[in-house]
């Protein structure tokens, strides 16, 4: 195409009626005009719509340094992408929809929005009845947010639920979420969805540091540390502001190894 360009302009000045005083200033015009014509389009803007639990959800300021992933994984993307974290605390993919949460995210779903669908933590808790959802009804919920993604043209994007913080006796951090996460693998194999496997990947991080420094990812605090704390926290959950952000470019590197269109859109974390 440029070849093409530039003979024309050679077939312009060699044989243009135009004086040649002229021919340099008509030349810059059309030259302007070819170029202009080949600026690339802006980023359609886009929405990433993130459903999930605790661990992935907003704090504020109060509850301070406990950090969803969610929060610090908002700061790598450019203009064109919005980020709805609907995430909420103690909920399963089963209540999340009983609530109505799953409803009027659906009904403002746009063509090329992403839904990030990570669940489980909640869902396989049987201690806790009024969240607690079967293996085969966390599969039937999980299906529900594809299919209904999909129908308005948007793109779910399944992730495994993070792992806790659990180390053998031998120093091995060892899986948590075995039953759901396998669901989490059938059905994005199933229904060819991109996944993320966020727990293997969080366990090989939790490895990485080992069970006596894996604490400096978590809400970790002795009694007297933090004055929003005053008894201390000792929680293998939940992250701190450090843990949540090695969580979030666990997340974006499973965007870019998918190379799904979103990964373009991803910068250097906002200062």
């Amino acid at each position: 195409m440029m070849k093409a360009i530039c003979k024309y302009f050679k077939i312009f000045i060699e044989t243009s009626p135009v004086p040649l005083l002229w021919r340099g200033v008509w030349v810059r015009f059309l030259l302007l005009i070819v170029l202009t014509s080949f600026v690339l389009p802006t980023n359609k803007k886009i929405t990433i719509w993130m459903i999930g639990d605790s661990t992935m959800c907003q704090y504020d300021s109060s509850r301070f340094p406990l950090t969803g992933w969610g929060m610090p994984f908002a700061e790598y993307f450019d203009s064109s992408v919005t980020i709805e974290n609907k995430a909420r605390g103690g909920r399963s993919t089963r209540t999340f929809i009983a609530e109505n949460r799953w409803q009027p995210i659906v009904d403002n779903l746009k063509e090329g929005d992403y839904v990030l669908i990570q669940f489980g933590h909640n869902d396989e808790s049987k201690s806790y009845p009024d969240r607690y959802t079967t293996p085969e009804d966390y599969r039937k919920y999980l299906i529900k947010f594809v299919t209904e993604s999909r129908n308005k043209k948007a793109i779910p994007v399944l992730i495994t639920p993070v792992s806790r913080r659990k180390f053998d006796s031998s120093g091995n951090a060892i899986e948590t979420h075995e039953t759901y996460s396998k669901i989490v693998h059938e059905v994005a194999e199933q229904y060819k969805v991109p996944l993320i496997d966020l727990d293997q990947m969080s366990i090989q991080l939790l490895q990485q540091y080992g069970p006596e420094n894996s604490t400096l990812l978590f809400m970790q605090l002795e009694p007297g540390e933090n004055p929003d704390y005053p008894l201390g926290i000792h929680d293998n959950t939940h992250f701190n502001a450090y843990g949540a952000r090695h969580i979030a470019e666990l997340v974006l590197q499973g965007i870019d190894h998918l190379h799904l269109d979103l990964a373009g859109r991803i910068v250097h974390a906002k200062k």
